[in-house]
């Protein structure tokens, strides 16, 4: 199992943290979502088939890119 953090500075109200937990922990592999509304930080706890690079893509998919 890992566990990543990204900085996702698109979080700006409930609605956000809430609309990355559903629709990241509804990827195949993910454990567990976390969006924290004041640190802008997405904690994500994973194992395969899911990976950091569908989960940065998801992540942009639905507007909320992780930070460069």
């Amino acid at each position: 199992m890992t566990t990543v953090t990204y900085n996702v500075p698109g979080i700006h109200c409930m609605h956000c943290t809430h609309t990355i937990e559903m629709e990241v922990g509804e990827m195949q592999g993910v454990q567990s979502v976390k969006a924290d509304l004041n640190t802008k930080d997405v904690q994500i706890t994973f194992d395969a088939p899911a990976n950091e690079e569908k989960i940065k893509a998801l992540l942009t998919e639905i507007e909320y890119p992780v930070a460069a």
